[in-house]
């Protein structure tokens, strides 16, 4: 009994190596940055990933209620080792930034802490108040 249907599995094959290797730019910049945000009964917590950077190379800031997290990394085109160079790279290195609103708490009250490519910052749950200054993050 032989069938006229076209297999699918050379389908998928091709769709996941075009969508693994072939994806926009853009779309690959906006999955930067993935974040989990919970909370507990006192703090809130993020929770940010940014694979590849090392602490120096980040920035926190709080101005105007929003937590302001960037990260940069100069990357050279040719840039070659005592095994070879580069041919093809799909991990990103660049500057990224992102955005969070947490309203206008005291930035002596956020921590923030980096550890294996995931930065946590934890604040706390509390009264907002009115602070009009940017002010640096601390990363321990």
């Amino acid at each position: 009994m032989s069938s006229n249907k076209k297999s699918n599995v050379g389908f998928w094959e091709d769709n996941f190596f075009r969508d693994l290797f072939d994806l926009p730019y853009e779309r690959r910049h906006s999955d930067l940055m993935k974040t989990d945000v919970y909370e507990s009964d006192k703090d809130y917590v993020l929770n940010i990933e940014l694979p590849g950077y090392d602490k120096k190379d980040i920035s926190i800031t709080l101005e105007d209620g929003y937590l302001i997290v960037e990260a940069k990394k100069e990357s050279k085109v040719d840039e070659k080792d005592e095994n070879g160079r580069y041919i093809r790279r799909e991990r990103y290195l660049g500057n990224v930034s992102r955005s969070y609103y947490i309203g206008e708490i005291d930035e002596k009250n956020i921590k923030a802490n980096f550890d294996k490519g995931i930065l946590s910052l934890s604040y706390p749950k509390e009264e907002m108040q009115k602070i009009e200054t940017k002010k640096h993050i601390q990363i321990d």
